[in-house]
């Protein structure tokens, strides 16, 4: 049965160099979905073009829509005139996201590669720039703790940080592990957690209860890896 279309995505930059270099990094990460380096002029000048994003565009597309993102003011402009060129149809499913490059970009290509919607890449690529709120501690210390060593060979890689964030996102109550933002992708990437690390999930919220015990177990599960 084949799988279904991801979300492709395309990083517009300024430089030939810094575009290709991102797809390079994103793929690390994403290696299943269709990145697309659109740097530089037509002659591989600095600057940006209107062909190069275009056709990246068009070539992202598997039907699942596109995140664009981009790197200076010009080269949101040079996407949008680009988006104004689109087909009816695709311009329908192409987003030009204001997000960092670089983390918005890596954060959208991991959200494109565990399958999450279009509305869900782009939200992934925002959080980039929202960052973490700080931890509220006026409540004192966190009502509900636990702490699970993660047993997946890889820890929190891409695929398994993803679908942590999208249980976390599912509640109400704020979460933190090892003090970050449980529903941060970035966030939580940041953290290293490699297998033997271990996670300290906690709320302060007096709701948070069922919330720690939900993400406390999807690690402690190992995300059914060997």
């Amino acid at each position: 049965m084949a799988e279904a279309p991801r979300v492709g995505v395309v990083f517009v930059s300024h430089s030939v160099k810094i575009a290709e270099g991102l797809v390079e990094l994103a793929a690390q990460m994403a290696p299943h979905t269709v990145l697309v380096a659109a740097g530089g002029t037509d002659e591989g000048g600095i600057g940006t073009s209107f062909t190069l994003v275009l056709a990246g565009i068009e070539r992202a597309d598997a039907g699942a829509g596109v995140a664009v993102l981009c790197d200076l003011g010009s080269a949101i402009l040079t996407a949008e005139t680009a988006f104004d060129f689109l087909d009816e149809g695709l311009r329908a499913r192409v987003r030009i996201v204001d997000a960092p490059i670089v983390e918005g970009g890596v954060a959208a290509a991991v959200s494109a590669e565990v399958g999450d919607s279009l509305d869900d890449v782009v939200r992934a690529a925002r959080s980039a720039s929202a960052g973490s709120p700080p931890v509220d501690t006026s409540a004192g210390p966190a009502r509900v703790t636990r702490t699970v060593t993660l047993t997946n060979k890889d820890g929190l890689h891409a695929r398994p940080a993803a679908d942590f964030v999208k249980l976390a996102s599912t509640f109400d109550a704020r979460v933190t592990v090892n003090g970050k933002d449980a529903t941060s992708l970035l966030a939580i990437m940041s953290l290293g957690l490699i297998k033997g690390k271990t996670a300290e999930i906690s709320s302060a919220d007096a709701h948070g209860a069922e919330a720690v015990e939900a993400l406390a177990n999807l690690l402690a599960s190992g995300f059914g890896e060997e």
